[in-house]
């Protein structure tokens, strides 16, 4: 019995003192509060990819590239874990656009954006980088909410 609680003590020595349990969690809550709110605003309208999606997407990107930090992995190797994460997340939005052949309209291209830029935001806060990540979620809500409505302020006959 003393090999096997031994052998747990061991499987669950990752997050060993209440600092990297702290740091941990802050940026894993960080990333799903800032990925919720750009999901948030794409669910508010109407979008596919609402708060749930955005929250994994950001929790996932930033739990990406935190485990292989907390092993002590260098900068440049880090780099192609995050390369990694750019290229799935693209799947991922790939799947969000629809091209419809009737009107030559094609639709999901801010979602997808949305997406990126969500995995983005989550990669700053697994790396420790908070107040990047939340100025990006910042200007990222200025985009969707407020661009378009000067966009269509701009484009209304007067």
């Amino acid at each position: 019995m003393d090999q096997v609680m031994r052998a747990l003590r061991a499987e669950f020595s990752d997050l060993a003192d209440p600092e990297q349990i702290t740091r941990v969690l802050l940026r894993l809550t960080l990333a799903a509060l800032l990925g919720g709110v750009l999901g948030y605003e794409r669910q508010s309208q109407g979008k596919a990819a609402g708060v749930r999606t955005h929250m994994l997407v950001a929790m996932g990107a930033a739990l990406f590239v935190l485990v292989p930090q907390q092993g002590g992995m260098q900068v440049g190797d880090l780099s192609r874990v995050i390369q990694g994460v750019v290229a799935g997340v693209g799947f991922l939005g790939a799947g969000a656009i629809l091209k419809l052949r009737s009107e030559e309209q094609v639709l999901g291209l801010t979602t997808a954006a949305g997406v990126f830029m969500t995995a983005a935001i989550g990669v700053a806060c697994g790396l420790g980088r908070e107040s990047t990540a939340l100025l990006s979620t910042l200007l990222a809500l200025v985009v969707l909410m407020l661009v378009p409505r000067i966009v269509d302020r701009g484009s209304k006959p007067k």
